[in-house]
């Protein structure tokens, strides 16, 4: 790898967090609170995304099951990702198509009150609209972390959503270093407001 190489994506990653510092601040507040409500009233959080946004969702609920700083000692809040079962993912797959591996899973646990983080850097996956739309069916919250111009989820979805944080950059990569940013600004903001941490 040269030099440049390197140079030139640590400034690309740099540029899109100066970018959503100017943009996506009132979004990311909106939707920390919108998670901190939820949970006060012993709500779960719900998060998908495919690919890398699956490891997102993973990661993220990790960091709110077991807790994200290492100081702050509380107790487990209820986040499941639904990227990770295996058994249901090939099932519905198999079954119903590749399209419901989210919404099926949310039609079964998704509850009132419920918060779905759904995950798309282009914003234009099938499966994360239809996520959306059961999780509405469900009366729950959604929040969406997108990139680019929103994809068909702002263009067709915006009565579905509570808040939509869109990552200004076309670039997946960089779109998802600031979903995972995003994603630890959250787990941190949870650990302030329930826990004064």
């Amino acid at each position: 790898m040269s030099i440049d190489l390197i140079q030139k994506n640590i400034l690309e990653s740099i540029e899109t967090k100066r970018e959503v510092l100017k943009k996506c601040i009132a979004d990311i507040e909106k939707a920390g609170s919108i998670l901190v409500d939820a949970l006060k009233s012993n709500k779960k959080i719900l998060l998908c995304g495919n690919g890398g946004s699956a490891a997102d969702a993973q990661h993220i609920a990790a960091e709110l099951i077991i807790r994200y700083k290492s100081s702050n000692e509380r107790k487990s809040l209820p986040a499941i990702s639904l990227a990770t079962d295996t058994s249901v993912l090939t099932a519905c797959g198999n079954d119903y198509g590749y399209d419901f591996i989210f919404s099926r899973q949310i039609e079964g646990i998704g509850i009132d009150g419920d918060v779905l983080i759904a995950i798309s850097t282009s914003g234009n996956s099938p499966n994360i609209i239809k996520a959306i739309e059961s999780a509405k069916n469900k009366n729950m919250k959604v929040i969406v972390l997108t990139g680019g111009n929103g994809g068909k989820i702002k263009k067709e979805m915006q009565s579905y959503v509570d808040v939509m944080i869109i990552v200004p950059s076309n670039i997946t990569a960089r779109i998802q270093e600031s979903h995972i940013l995003i994603g630890h600004i959250f787990c941190e903001y949870i650990e302030k407001y329930l826990f004064q941490f």
